[in-house]
């Protein structure tokens, strides 16, 4: 039972929803970004001049997101390490085993580092929910297109333009799917799956999002606690050096002011 009195469950569950986090967000966006490309290859591009470019930041993206896995596998192991410390340090009413001052240095930094971090990461939560927004618009179009299937003038001019959102430059031919041609790419398995894993990415990095601000305020909440022990201490040792000197003055011995037999008093 002492054993698991010493456990962080507050950072072992920040670890655990960080490491679910993170493993949603980087495994189903690296795979979306993939599939991203096909579909601008197949159904947007003609050329490959025109989506040269997104396919170089989609590269580069996916090399972001191993170092990103790589980095938050560490940082949440660190994190869960630092837990341990301080619970037990917290915990511990006896021995040598204290908090130090590079311990408290440390423990301010990790919450600073993570507050940071958080609201870093705000952005890239932000950032996740740009293409759940362009397929999500695509998605709707598509819907549309086979409500009004009876009236093909009106479905042609219902279309999605990737050039609009950047994807493509203004030159590029088509740029655009429009009426039963986008209908189709709607229906594609490539479509659905790719539209599924933005979803779990954008889920995922929220998560992530999550677990940080968890992180934050157990380290926040363990900081404080810290200081309130150690004040405890300080006035505990206080009234020692107190007592002791008050003893000094009395030659070493401390006596009571009141009578030592008290059923006298009536």
């Amino acid at each position: 039972m002492r054993c698991l009195g010493g456990v962080p469950y507050c950072s072992l569950v920040a670890t655990l929803l960080c490491f679910s986090g993170i493993a949603l967000f980087c495994g189903c966006g690296h795979q979306a970004l993939t599939e991203t490309e096909r579909l601008i290859e197949t159904y947007f591009a003609r050329n490959m001049q025109d989506y040269i470019t997104l396919a170089y930041i989609i590269q580069y993206f996916q090399y972001f997101i191993y170092g990103l896995a790589s980095f938050f596998f560490l940082y949440c192991i660190v994190l869960l390490a630092e837990g341990f410390y301080t619970t037990s340090a917290a915990r511990q009413t006896f021995g040598e085993f204290r908090s130090t001052m590079c311990g408290r240095c440390l423990s301010s930094s990790f919450i600073v580092m993570t507050y940071v971090l958080a609201v870093l990461w705000l952005l890239v939560f932000a950032f996740s929910a740009l293409p759940v927004y362009f397929f999500y618009n695509m998605d709707a179009t598509c819907h549309t297109i086979d409500v009004l299937t009876e009236t093909p003038a009106s479905i042609n001019q219902l279309c999605v333009d990737a050039r609009q959102y950047g994807l493509l430059p203004w030159n590029a031919v088509p740029g655009k799917a429009c009426g039963m041609t986008l209908s189709n790419v709607c229906k594609t398995r490539e479509y659905q799956m790719t539209y599924d894993l933005y979803i779990a990415a954008f889920a995922g990095a929220g998560i992530t999002l999550l677990a940080l601000v968890h992180f934050s305020l157990h380290l926040a909440v363990n900081h404080l606690y810290h200081r309130k022990l150690r004040h405890g201490e300080r006035e505990e040792r206080r009234g020692y050096d107190l007592y002791g000197g008050l003893q000094r003055d009395r030659g070493g011995t401390l006596c009571s002011p009141y009578p030592a037999n008290t059923s006298d008093i009536s």
